[in-house]
């Protein structure tokens, strides 16, 4: 059964301009946008620091759309009562961190939050598959975790239609989530794959016109 779901869009404020981010997400509503995207690095899982819990509770003031938290961190357990807190709306961590995924997920729904797993280019998804029935989305990323502005990596196409194939065989209804390199040239090939929310930072931030590239890549 092939389940039609509508394209999303998640903003990364990763790529904002964050001397005026108020303004920044006033954009992102304005535009269209569906979700905002927040990745969270603490310099140990990935190489290289963002932002945390105080900036997702000041934006979370400033924004009525979703807060989609990606976290980039070692031990994500640790911290999704502060991130649910502090407004996140879906928290995805990643399946290559030392947290229990079972119990990550646990947790995460126990807050009252949509819960997701995030995979680098080079982790298949086959593990997660026993996960696929407790999890509202899966983060494929499309780059190496970690910073923006990178290419497209061609070989992850194969990796979401794969898992786009057995959530649906499975019957389950799953938000597949990609992540980097996402422009007018790449959403076609992850949503023809069976991608349904696309993030995008540079495309979307550093264009004069964000409705109209949100439009675009929406489809």
């Amino acid at each position: 059964m092939v389940i039609t779901m509508q394209n999303l869009i998640s903003a990364s404020i990763l790529s904002a301009d964050f001397g005026c981010l108020r303004d920044e997400l006033s954009r992102c509503e304005v535009s269209g946008c569906d979700m905002i995207h927040f990745d969270v690095m603490d310099g140990h899982f990935v190489p290289n620091i963002s932002y945390g819990v105080p900036v997702l509770k000041s934006i979370k003031k400033y924004s009525r759309l979703p807060m989609d938290v990606h976290l980039m961190i070692s031990e994500p357990y640790k911290y999704l009562s502060a991130f649910a807190d502090a407004g996140a709306d879906i928290i995805t961590f990643h399946a290559e961190a030392l947290s229990d995924p079972g119990e990550t997920i646990d947790r995460i729904h126990e807050l009252g939050l949509k819960a997701g797993i995030s995979v680098k280019p080079n982790t298949s998804v086959d593990w997660i598959y026993k996960y696929l029935n407790k999890l509202d989305m899966v983060l494929i990323m499309t780059v190496e975790p970690g910073f923006g502005g990178q290419g497209f990596i061609f070989d992850t196409l194969e990796k979401i239609k794969e898992l786009r194939k057995t959530a649906d065989s499975m019957g389950i209804d799953l938000d597949i989530e990609v992540d980097g390199g996402i422009n007018a040239e790449t959403a076609p090939l992850v949503t023809e794959a069976g991608a349904n929310v696309l993030v995008s930072g540079s495309y979307l931030f550093k264009a004069e016109d964000m409705q109209r590239n949100v439009e675009i890549l929406r489809g």
